[in-house]
């Protein structure tokens, strides 16, 4: 299946809280997008793998993705080395999607940052034709995105482009929910963390309010790019 828009998340919910909107708004378009998660957050304080692989399939079906897969890479102590360059790669070349969307390029969380750069190298080797990868016993086509976007997530980092998500803010909370096991501090008996108190969902609130405000919307999703970006017209931003 070809893709529109692959997201490659390193944790279970980056997606959703990174760009749960932009998703929403693209399925809407009609746009084929999928979710590939590195890990099964295996390290996290809240929650087991079974769990939220189960929470995972259902945010998926809120959002309306085509797929979602995960790649089981060690939570916490993956490397951007050839093995997991290869693997993700080979995930690219499968979808073939025209955008990818990345975790923060500098964040809070060490694996963000990392799983950041290992994204960004794998779209760029996956264009090289001379590296040879195997999916269902068939050797692979190269394969380059068009663009690489990487979304903001706890830390703040000022975006180069701002999407308006206002219409599907209550779709992205609704995926977001699903995680009820990181988010819910009504869910178990495990300890708390700063992800089940009322003020990380006010935070998440917050940060769409500003980059909507920021393009006069309601609600947006912020993104950075490495790459300059053009514009066939000085008429295509909106305003």
């Amino acid at each position: 299946m070809k893709l529109d828009i692959l997201v490659i998340a390193v944790h279970p919910d980056d997606a959703e809280l990174g760009c749960g909107g932009t998703i929403a708004s693209h399925v809407a378009m009609g746009k084929k997008v999928g979710i590939v998660d590195l890990t099964a957050g295996e390290l996290g304080t809240r929650g087991t793998v079974e769990i939220r692989a189960r929470e995972s399939a259902a945010s998926s079906k809120v959002l309306g993705i085509k797929v979602r897969e995960n790649l089981g890479f060690a939570d916490g102590f993956f490397a951007n080395d050839r093995k997991h360059q290869l693997e993700v790669i080979r995930i690219i070349r499968k979808y073939q999607p025209e955008q990818v969307i990345a975790n923060a390029v500098n964040d809070r969380h060490p694996d963000h940052g990392r799983a950041a750069q290992l994204s960004r190298d794998a779209c760029f080797l996956s264009g090289l034709r001379m590296i040879e990868t195997i999916e269902e016993g068939k050797v692979q086509e190269s394969w380059r995105p068009k663009q690489l976007w990487h979304m903001v997530q706890s830390q703040y980092i000022v975006p180069d482009i701002v999407v308006d998500v206002s219409a599907h803010w209550e779709t992205k909370m609704e995926a977001i929910r699903c995680f009820k096991s990181q988010f819910d501090a009504t869910q178990g008996d495990e300890p708390g963390t700063f992800l089940t108190t009322p003020l990380f969902m006010k935070f998440v609130e917050a940060r769409g309010q500003e980059y909507g405000h920021a393009i006069s919307a309601a609600y947006g999703e912020g993104f950075t790019n490495d790459k300059q970006l053009g514009v066939n017209s000085l008429f295509d931003f909106k305003l």
